[in-house]
């Protein structure tokens, strides 16, 4: 996923000299050939994050489109601030990129968890969040964060993800708060995801009582969006919502909360990282399996 975004703000800087990445002294292996290539739209904030939330801003405001990249909880939590003060309450087009989604970075411990950034984030009045679920979806996502400047936070995973499904996936256009499908099956019975949780859905789909679900992702959402979820929920009979993040504040409770008294008959199972995931330290898989909340 890193590589695909690295990917298309090449060919994005490359057109438009307003594009700007600016990175926090980490991030090489990934990010060097665009430094080399555009070295003027390049910056090296140093390890002083907050900081570079604000010269982030400062640049946004002379007309920039900033991306700001980061590991987890560095352009995150260490930003609370900044990024509420300087970037969302001034509508300014910065997206905050945040290339450890959930646990995908486990074995550096939970000081490297992404695993309440959801709750901080989706609390930001205008930040549009984006976190695609495969390779074409951080392409159409980095294609739609480009073409409408916002506050925002993409958030990849460094892991290598398969593309899957990729004719469905081309045949829609990305669209804030709207599912894109994945996996046709029965539209009544639809397992909804966001972040890197194909896998897991996968692992659903092997049981026999779930096969026929249908797999859609919500790969665009945040505040604004909520109503729209009424609207695609009213045709499902059942829902079961996938999310790399903690059971309080995430993707889940978003939903939830969109739902709120709309008197809809669905039903809604969750699932989601236990909080006893915090503190353990090993690879995206083995957390995977001996916290994830199973079925």
């Amino acid at each position: 996923m890193r590589s695909t975004f690295i990917e298309g703000l090449i060919s994005a800087a490359k057109k438009n000299k307003k594009i700007i990445l600016v990175v926090n002294d980490l991030g090489y292996g990934v990010v060097e050939k665009f430094a080399n290539l555009y070295p003027k739209q390049f910056i090296n904030a140093g390890v002083a994050e907050q900081n570079m939330m604000g010269v982030a801003a400062g640049l946004a405001m002379d007309n920039n489109h900033v991306f700001v990249y980061s590991i987890g909880n560095f352009p995150t939590f260490r930003c609370a601030e900044q990024i509420r003060n300087d970037i969302d309450y001034h509508k300014l087009p910065v997206t905050v990129v945040n290339v450890g989604s959930g646990i995908s970075y486990g074995h550096l411990g939970y000081s490297h968890h992404s695993i309440q950034d959801y709750a901080l984030m989706r609390s930001m009045p205008n930040l549009l969040i984006s976190s695609p679920t495969n390779q074409q979806e951080v392409k159409q996502s980095l294609n739609f964060l480009i073409n409408n400047p916002q506050p925002s936070y993409l958030r990849i995973s460094k892991n290598k993800i398969n593309r899957f499904d990729e004719k469905s996936i081309r045949q829609s256009n990305l669209k804030p708060g709207y599912w894109n499908i994945i996996k046709k099956g029965d539209r009544k019975n639809v397992i909804l995801i966001t972040g890197e949780t194909r896998g897991i859905a996968n692992e659903i789909l092997q049981k026999s009582s779930y096969k026929k679900y249908s797999i859609f992702s919500l790969p665009l959402w945040g505040m604004k969006y909520k109503k729209t979820q009424i609207l695609q929920a009213r045709k499902c009979k059942k829902i079961i919502i996938l999310e790399d993040h903690l059971q309080d504040g995430g993707f889940g409770s978003w939903f939830k909360e969109a739902l709120e008294n709309s008197n809809l008959k669905t039903k809604i199972e969750h699932l989601y990282f236990k909080s006893s995931v915090i503190g353990q330290v090993g690879s995206s898989n083995f957390l995977t399996k001996k916290y994830f909340k199973k079925i």
